[in-house]
């Protein structure tokens, strides 16, 4: 297992850089970098991990959101945990950390480098951390090197972040035509990415992809928001 990689000390900095510490086991995470696009003819890419990191993310952001918020209902709680893991969250953390210049891809699929991958790669890193050094070290990761200095809790706190509904509010108010088409569903790993689009009176004016149709059509609402000049 993962015995098609060599050792690279540029790597090694690079991650002491981004995780705080040295890796134990470099494989682990040469493979959390390697997407799927660069070596499609092995079996070996970073999508099991990230399905790894994906479930160790989620139960280390509800701890944390548990504690900080101790009188905050079950529904609220939820709420801000979707909102800390979201793709376009979570591939934000990504090019902040420089993970981008890391990722192994297929740089001549241009839309690639506009996807999630990156955001992708972060979680399948939080599995390699597992599995390098436990649990109390990817809790550790994840709440110093990922939100406390990527992550503005509050502004994600205070800020609205149901732009569909802010945009069919809009659209009824104008007397528009607005609906949310899929236009795609397709397998990425092992789970189903679908794409959002939104038509405005026949026209389609965005597009938004993500784990599922909500997701999705957040991302699409946000985008379309910002296309209408829509405050």
């Amino acid at each position: 297992m993962l015995h098609f990689f060599s050792p690279n000390k540029q790597l090694v900095s690079q991650l002491e850089h981004i995780l705080g510490f040295t890796p134990d086991h470099l494989p682990y995470y040469q493979l959390a970098l390697m997407h799927r696009s660069k070596i499609e003819e092995l079996a070996q890419n970073n999508e099991r991990l990230e399905f790894l990191g994906d479930a160790m993310l989620g139960a280390i952001v509800a701890e944390y959101l548990f504690k900080k918020y101790p009188t905050q209902p079950e529904g609220y709680l939820t709420e801000m945990r979707s909102r800390i893991v979201r793709r376009e969250t979570l591939n934000n953390v990504a090019l902040r950390m420089g993970l981008h210049k890391m990722v192994q891809y297929n740089q001549n699929d241009r839309g690639l480098s506009r996807s999630h991958i990156f955001g992708n790669a972060l979680e399948a890193l939080i599995g390699a951390v597992y599995l390098d050094k436990g649990f109390v070290k990817t809790r550790q990761f994840i709440l110093n090197q990922m939100i406390r200095p990527y992550i503005d809790i509050e502004n994600i706190e205070n800020t609205d972040t149901n732009y569909k509904n802010k945009l069919l509010s809009w659209a009824q108010r104008g007397s528009h035509m607005l609906t949310f088409d899929t236009l795609d569903e397709k397998m990425e790993g092992s789970r189903k990415l679908f794409t959002i689009g939104i038509v405005l009176d026949g026209e389609l004016v965005a597009s938004g992809t993500g784990y599922n149709k909500k997701e999705a059509g957040q991302v699409a609402a946000q985008k379309a928001l910002e296309q209408l000049n829509i405050s």
